[in-house]
Order: C-alpha cells, then sequence, then structure tokens
C-alpha cells in the first residue's frame, strides 16, 4: 500500500515535536482491523499530547489523536468485515498506540465499535471522547440515583467539549444546570445549549470551611483543584460530583465531612480504559436517548492534518468553544 500522511508525535521528557510524516501502514502499531479513517476530533488531551505540554505518550513516536471514525478495509477478526463502518475512542489511541491522525489505523479488534445506529461518522468524532466522557458522567450520575427532582447539577469548564455536551445532555433529559465559564462571550452560547443558569467563574465562592452552604444537587467537573473540592463541600445531601478534568490543577483538600455528614459521592471517570461493554453501551445511548440536541451548534470548527499546531495551541489557551472536528 502506498505511503500516507500521519501527524506523529515524537515526546520524550525534555523535548516534543510533532509534524505531518508518510507512513505505510506497516509503520504503524499492530492490529487486527485496518481502519481507512475519514474523521478524528481535537480533545484538551490531544492538544497536550501534540505540544508536549504533559506526558501523555508512553511510547514514542506515535500518530496522535485519541478518536478515530471511518471504514475497514482489512480485517484478521469475524467481527469486522471489509466497509464496516467504525470508531475508535480512547483505548490507548495516541498514548501507547498510534491514533487517528492519519489517513489510516490498524487497531486491535476488540477496541472498535461499530457505528451506533443513529450517528454518523461525522457526528461520532464531532461527540468524540469530549462527549462520550460527558455522556458517560451523566450515565453514573444516574446509576447514583441521581434525580431531576433534587434540584441543579453544577458543569464547570462549561464551553469546552465536555462541558457543552453535559450542559445539552443534562437540558434534554430534564436537568437544571448552572453552567460556569470563564469565557464572557460564551454565556449566549450556553443558553442556547439548554443552561438554566450561566454564571462566571470568578463568581462562584470557593469557602474555606469543611462544608458549605448546600448550593447544588451535584456537579460535573472539568477544573480540578479548589474548584473541585468547593463543588464537594457545597453539595447537597447524598448529591454526586463527577470529576472529570484537571485544568485548574491535580491536587485539591478536602476533609471526610461531605462524605460522612451529607453522604456526598466523588465520583471519577476515565473515558482512556472504559470497559468496552460499558463503552459500546454508551455509544448506543448518544445515538438513541442521548443523542445531542445541539451537536451542529457544538461543532464550532472544521480542520484538517497541517492545521493542527494552531488548533491545539488555540485550545489550550481558551480560545475554542464547543468541539474541533478534523477531516482526514
Amino acid at each position: 500500500m502506498k505511503k500516507f500522511p500521519a501527524f506523529r508525535i515524537f515526546s520524550d521528557q525534555q523535548h516534543t515535536r510533532s509534524g505531518i510524516e508518510q507512513l505505510s501502514i506497516d509503520d504503524l502499531c499492530e492490529g487486527e482491523v485496518v481502519i481507512r479513517v475519514k474523521y478524528s476530533s481535537v480533545n484538551y488531551k490531544d492538544a497536550l499530547a501534540g505540544t508536549g505540554k504533559a506526558q501523555i505518550l508512553r511510547r514514542s513516536p506515535l500518530v496522535g489523536g485519541i478518536d478515530l471514525a471511518g471504514e475497514v478495509v482489512e480485517s484478521a477478526s469475524s467481527d469486522f468485515g471489509q466497509g464496516d463502518q467504525v470508531l475508535v475512542n480512547g483505548s490507548g489511541l495516541s498514548e501507547t498506540h498510534d491514533g487517528g491522525y492519519a489517513e489510516f489505523a490498524r487497531v486491535p479488534a476488540d477496541w472498535v465499535v461499530p457505528l451506533p445506529n443513529g450517528l454518523t461518522l461525522a457526528q461520532t468524532m464531532i461527540i468524540g471522547t469530549a462527549g462520550f466522557t460527558a455522556a458517560l458522567s451523566i450515565h453514573l450520575l444516574q446509576q447514583n440515583n441521581q434525580q431531576i427532582e433534587d434540584g441543579p447539577i453544577v458543569v464547570t469548564g462549561a464551553s469546552g467539549g465536555v462541558g457543552s455536551f453535559a450542559i445539552d445532555l443534562l437540558h434534554k433529559l430534564g436537568y437544571e444546570t448552572i453552567a460556569v465559564t470563564g469565557s464572557q462571550d460564551a454565556h449566549e452560547y450556553l443558553y442556547e445549549l439548554g443552561a438554566s443558569k450561566v454564571v462566571a467563574r470568578e463568581k462562584i465562592q470557593i469557602g474555606s470551611g469543611v462544608l458549605e452552604k448546600t448550593r447544588w444537587a451535584g456537579a460535573i467537573d472539568n477544573v480540578g483543584g479548589d474548584t473541585l473540592s468547593a463543588l464537594v463541600r457545597a453539595s447537597k445531601p447524598w448529591g454526586n460530583v463527577v470529576s472529570v478534568g484537571i485544568a485548574g490543577g491535580v491536587k485539591f483538600k478536602l476533609s471526610a465531612m461531605p462524605f460522612i455528614i451529607r453522604g456526598v459521592n466523588l465520583l471519577g471517570v476515565s473515558s482512556s480504559n472504559c470497559p468496552q461493554l460499558l463503552r459500546k453501551q454508551i455509544w448506543s445511548r448518544l445515538g438513541d436517548d442521548l443523542h445531542p440536541e445541539h451537536i451542529a451548534k457544538i461543532k464550532t470548527q472544521t480542520t484538517n492534518l497541517d492545521n493542527l499546531p494552531m488548533v491545539f495551541e488555540k485550545l489550550l489557551n481558551n480560545e475554542i468553544r464547543g468541539r474541533v472536528l478534523v477531516e482526514i
């Protein structure tokens, strides 16, 4: 097979460089399924990997991109045949295995998800890991008995990919939402996605008590750090706070009081190593009862492999709202 373009990342603890290279299938990591990639996406994790701002790659070099969608061109697995439309998200892409920023990808068969009913290939990548993470967070909230009548759900980092889909999906299910954002020009956008209330990030009172006055029934937090602590300490009894991001810091201080006095639950979400059965269940829901209402509005940009470095920098500088679709 002829050479094809791929956005490849070389990274060690001191330096990171990345760019377009011409590869062949034999240059890619091993796997039973070869996919002609049609679309990928840009996630916060992709930007960190591509710029070296965090040590995401566990081996080097690797093709970037933690998401991909396309058509099977070769398969050594009886589960997939030529022409099948499929997707892969997380599962080690661009961490331990070549990812989706290339015309072709070769992956293990047990990572591959058939295209869900109700979604196109492009829609799966507008959703991507960000939307999948939002849906997985909501799935966990529901499993933990988060009821609509309990009160509002706070979504921090609301104008980003995860936050945008969290607002959209929670609104679709009937939950009241409080969208917290540091982007002054994103308020109208968030109301259009269904936010019940939009609050500027600096208006959230962090407080210093081991318990604060209860103000919400739960949260989906993209920030971490002091914000995550504040969300837990001000949660209503038996509330659920889902931690999905660390844009504001990896460390936070908490006492045991919110857990043993109010019964608050702090839930963690890891989309990369989500069990495959659960992964397929979430994607099935994204094509059905969790199908986003404003998917076209959340996709704010389309780009290609050549422009990825520019997109990474803008994303890390909070200059992008919603999602960026990558056409391969």
